[in-house]
């Protein structure tokens, strides 16, 4: 056994030594942000005071993990040119969040001292079911996600370091249980901001590379020669259109939905801010994913031979294709792709667990021992994922997409019409909520269902109940929240019990 683990050290040295700086950097960010942790605020959204530029950059990073790098680049590998669509529709949807979503969420939720999606649902509808509701889904909704994640790093370590599969998973599972619980929010936003940079400079190592192997940019046109080559460029050639456009879709509508997506918006210190950010995430997302994902299509001249497992296709070009110091760099920028990923889910399941659920059956605690559960719940829920991964249910595209679709069908119309229209109410969002999850369940047992994709039923009918029960409900919105979709920004939130206006204060400080 010691034989075998100093000789792979000794292969693949170079691997392990920038391993080594990788975790000395995540180290030296937990450290600092530990210290810069004063309490719940800076442990949860780093205080609300942090720059548009390591936010943008954060805020790619944190959606950007091995999903992009081996999942998305490898799917064009199978499904071709049409799926390119989804390099302007990714900008498209980060706009979108960003000029629609980030502003009045920033702005509600300190108004409020919301912390966390679930309460802000709760605090802006006056509704703790549907908090609570609200909590349960981000818990099933992120474990689906951090299953895909864990997946596409554990298959990238497997085949590129020749280490078991369950071996790469419990590695993972140690490095980002350990910087997460420690350094917080802080820590997570400041790793992010430098794997966005590295992601930047391993995209364009891998695109170069590949294009390179495959015989230079003409190579495209040889493609579309080889067996199967010629559906790779015709729309509807590869995969059904309904499942193209909704695959998109579902993956990209977490920019507006999903809360480890949204924490970012929270922590923004102002307007300069949500407009640099806003910069920062959108050229980011449009030079990456333009880079990513032709990768597919040319490794078509690399590896022609059929990849059931088309997550499989990157990993497979990083040991045939790249030399030991590329090789090695881009290796240790997707595992960088991946931590960014699972550091934010980890907190915001946290988060969401010890606020949302245990906070509410059992109030009155001190924020020491918040702080303290939050870090138990952080190593608790890495461990279940961790697990549920040595087994997955499905792909990584798959998974991905379920999860998004997940978050668009409950969340999209609390979210949306919450921060821009003065009704609505908490029936309306449980409502909506149970009309999303059933729809997203049951689609396939209706006639003719694959001609549309799950996720557009499911927000159009959810949307719709949302805004059937808001018109029939008594509106939920309290005079504060009438006071900031006014526009007030001096409107500051107050809950109604004694016990429950001190924790505002105490979080709001």
């Amino acid at each position: 056994m010691i034989e075998a683990v100093l000789a792979n050290l000794r292969e693949y040295w170079m691997v392990h030594a920038l391993l080594a700086l990788y975790t000395v950097m995540l180290a030296h960010h937990a450290w600092a942000g530990s210290r810069q942790t004063r309490g719940l605020a800076d442990y949860y959204v780093g205080g609300r005071k942090m720059g548009g530029w390591v936010i943008g950059l954060s805020f790619f990073a944190t959606y950007a993990s091995t999903n992009s790098f081996v999942g998305f680049a490898g799917r064009t590998y199978e499904w071709g040119v049409p799926w390119l669509l989804f390099i302007p529709t990714s900008v498209a949807f980060c706009l979108f969040a960003w000029i629609v979503v980030a502003p009045r969420l920033r702005r509600f939720t300190q108004a409020m001292g919301s912390l966390t999606i679930p309460d802000f649902i709760g605090f802006r509808f006056g509704s703790t079911p549907a908090r609570v509701f609200a909590a349960v889904i981000v818990i099933v909704a992120s474990l689906f996600y951090m299953t895909a994640v864990f997946k596409g790093i554990g298959n990238l370590i497997e085949h590129f370091l020749d280490i078991p599969y369950t071996v790469a998973i419990v590695i993972v599972f140690f490095i980002v249980v350990l910087y997460t619980m420690i350094g917080g929010f802080i820590s997570v936003v400041k790793t992010d901001s430098v794997q966005g940079v590295v992601m930047i400079i391993a995209a364009a190592l891998l695109f170069f590379g590949t294009v390179n192997a495959a015989g230079g940019f003409g190579a495209i046109r040889e493609v579309q020669t080889q067996p199967g080559g010629e559906a790779l460029f015709t729309w509807g050639g590869g995969v059904a259109v309904p499942v193209l456009i909704g695959t998109m879709f579902a993956g990209l509508v977490k920019f507006t939905v999903d809360p480890r997506q949204l924490s970012r918006f929270f922590a923004l210190e102002g307007a300069k801010a949500i407009r640099t950010g806003m910069i920062v995430s959108s050229l980011t997302f449009a030079a990456v994913f333009s880079l990513l994902l032709p990768v597919g299509l040319y490794a078509r001249r690399i590896l022609p031979a059929g990849f059931e497992d088309t997550d499989l296709v990157v990993p497979t070009l990083l040991t045939d294709v790249f030399g030991p110091g590329t090789g090695a760099f881009l290796l240790v920028a997707m595992v960088a792709a991946a931590m960014s990923s699972l550091d934010s889910v980890l907190l915001v399941l946290a988060s969401t667990t010890e606020r949302d659920i245990v906070g509410i059956a059992f109030p009155g605690r001190t924020e020491e021992s918040e702080m303290r559960w939050t870090r138990v719940w952080v190593g608790l829920f890495a461990l279940i994922t961790a697990l549920i991964s040595l087994r997955p249910l499905a792909g990584i595209v798959e998974l991905t997409a379920f999860s998004g679709s997940l978050y668009g069908a409950c969340f999209f119309p609390a979210i949306v019409f919450g921060l821009h229209w003065r009704r609505g109410s908490g029936a309306a969002v449980m409502t909506s909520f149970a009309v999303g999850i059933v729809v997203l369940l049951a689609w396939d047992f209706v006639p003719g269902s694959q001609i549309l994709h799950e996720v557009f039923p499911a927000i159009m009918l959810s949307t719709g109940a949302f805004w059937s029960v808001s018109v029939l409900t008594e509106n939920g919105a309290s005079e504060e929240v009438e006071a900031l979709l006014a526009g007030d920004t001096s409107a500051r939130y107050s809950e109604t019990s004694p016990a429950q206006g001190a924790r505002h204060e105490r979080d709001q400080s």
